[in-house]
């Protein structure tokens, strides 16, 4: 071998080494985990142990990458870049999809599932704990009359809130999407560390977010949830200001469609709407038992009144590949036509994932309660 072809074996190999030297251990690994690893383009490698397997892949963002298997029963593979934030995905081990054990779960797709926290390439700051002070998300448990049993939701209070006992704040009430449940905001959404950083940076009024489980059934079900059960418990236990301009809703896929449905009949109870990735269907049937049907309904007979009740009605999704994309965009022409106001946001992040719901509730809570 010519010296030449050494100083090449060199560098191939410097560089190689560099590379997987840049590789990251993702944030939600589970304590010692080196996988999945992030590379500097976000491009990321899983591992599993599985030596009797006979075909393992992982299924990340909805696309399946085989893994390969080396001599010690190993598997591995790289993916593509993967838009940054966090993201579900699963192992699928001779055709069972199961969960990374070197991963944290997080409950999503209903089911416990991994997820892979990918680094913002560019900004991303707002979603990151930063050296401002911090409110508190307490887990609070309460008695619903819906269910007839004990539930949980999950209450941010803002920085101050335990030192200023005179101080009375606006509440935000925020809803899941299916599959999920209160959790959800807090622990994929960081919707607490989102709202410490806008207050911090006065960008925001500093509120009161309300985590809720709307999993209790039907539409019917959820308003009494929220408008019996959790709104009540929340202004008695809470230093709330419970005047129609200091409360919203709002809610990301299926909890849009709720906040609209809850809502919008509600215009005399909330000021704001928060809408993510939501929209009625658009071959909906139009027939009076349909709870879109009922809004558009309500909405062509009380624009006047909405129009003058409702401080904002915002509207967020993500691009094409949104899979309420077309939904809303039906949506907002038949608001359009019922000269309903709203403001539209569509995210460059991507698809129905949270990265772009983290984005909506970055901009919607920014204008709200001002």
């Amino acid at each position: 071998m010519t010296l030449k072809n050494l100083s090449l074996v060199a560098i191939l190999s410097l560089g190689f080494s560099q590379a997987l030297m840049a590789q990251v251990p993702a944030t939600t690994n589970i304590a010692g985990s080196k996988y999945p690893a992030i590379f500097p383009d976000n491009k990321i490698e899983f591992r599993l142990k599985a030596p009797e397997a006979q075909k393992v892949q992982v299924d990340i963002c909805g696309k399946k990458y085989d893994m390969s298997k080396n001599a010690e029963g190993e598997w591995s593979a790289v993916s593509d870049p993967i838009v940054s934030g966090i993201q579900y995905y699963s192992l699928i081990v001779d055709g069972v999809s199961v969960n990374d054990p070197a991963s944290e779960t997080f409950y999503g797709c209903g089911r416990m599932m991994s997820c892979v926290e990918v680094p913002y390439l560019e900004g991303g700051q707002q979603y990151q704990i930063k050296d401002v002070p911090h409110g508190c998300v307490r887990t609070e448990n309460y008695f619903s009359k819906v269910t007839n049993s004990w539930r949980t939701m999950y209450v941010y209070t803002p920085a101050g809130y335990d030192t200023d006992v005179t101080k009375k704040y606006p509440v935000f009430y925020i809803i899941h999407g299916g599959g999920e449940d209160c959790r959800g905001w807090v622990n994929q959404g960081r919707g607490n560390i989102i709202l410490d950083n806008l207050s911090a940076e006065k960008k925001a009024v500093p509120m009161i977010l309300v985590s809720l489980d709307a999993n209790v059934g039907d539409y019917d079900n959820v308003e009494k949830e929220i408008m019996d059960n959790i709104v009540p418990f929340v202004e008695k236990n809470y230093r709330v200001d419970a005047r129609l301009e200091k409360r919203a809703l709002g809610g990301l896929s299926m909890g849009g469609l709720y906040t609209m449905y809850v809502g919008f009949p509600h215009n005399d109870f909330f000021a704001y709407f928060g809408v993510f990735s939501s929209g009625w269907f658009a071959n909906m049937p139009a027939n009076t038992d349909n709870p879109g049907a009922k809004c558009y309904s309500y909405l062509e007979k009380n624009a006047k009144t909405f129009n003058k009740n409702v401080k904002l009605l915002w509207m967020g999704q993500g691009s094409p590949t949104d899979i309420a994309w077309n939904n809303c965009q039906v949506m907002m022409k038949k608001f359009d036509e019922m000269n309903i106001k709203y403001k539209y946001f569509e995210s460059k992040e991507g698809g129905h994932t949270w990265p772009v719901w983290r984005e909506d509730l970055y901009l919607f809570a920014q204008e709200i309660f001002k």
